[in-house]
This record gives C-alpha cells, structure tokens and sequence, in this order.
C-alpha cells in the first residue's frame, strides 16, 4: 500500500475530500468509482453515504456495511500517478 488515508469528509452528493498521512489531499467523486450495485448499492442514498469513516486499521474509507475502496486507487485517482506495483512476482504467485 501507498499510503493510508487520515481523513474523510463529505463535500457534496458523492464527492469526498481525503487526506492521506503524506499530506496528499484532494477531492474525489465515487459516482466515477462504483456501480452503486451489490455491496455499494446502500451508497446511493447520500443520508448512507455521509457515514464514510476512516477505517485505520486498513487505512482506508468504508460504510458501515462494509463497503471500502482500495486507498492506492483512490491515491491514484487525486495525484493523477499510477499505482505502483513493487514485486510484481509476490502478486503471481500470492
């Protein structure tokens, strides 16, 4: 993993604002991110959406559901760099 995210706030609708513990920072907009189907359905109603939390102990968003999204791609998503694979072997064979 990159970095964890250290903070969580609703903006509008389905735009959140992150701060990751390297002090990136930004706004993202989930709608872009997810299917609102499955385990993201409840999501659309924005009343369930505003109870995303930071999860510290996996370093991410998540819904009381559940639901989470993975924090190298939502770290991706805010600087505009991809995600960086550092032992492209570990994954084949993991």
């Amino acid at each position: 993993m990159l970095e964890d995210i250290i903070e969580v706030r609703v903006v509008d609708e389905w735009r959140l604002f992150l701060r990751f513990e390297d002090g990136v920072e930004g706004h993202i907009d989930v709608a872009d991110l997810i299917p609102f189907t499955g385990v993201f359905a409840p999501l659309k109603d924005k009343h369930y959406f505003a109870r995303v939390r930071v999860d510290a102990e996996s370093g991410t968003i998540c819904w009381p559901n559940g639901a989470d999204l993975d924090p190298d791609v939502l770290y991706a998503r805010i600087t505009g760099e991809p995600i960086q694979v550092t032992d492209p072997v570990h994954l084949l064979t993991a």
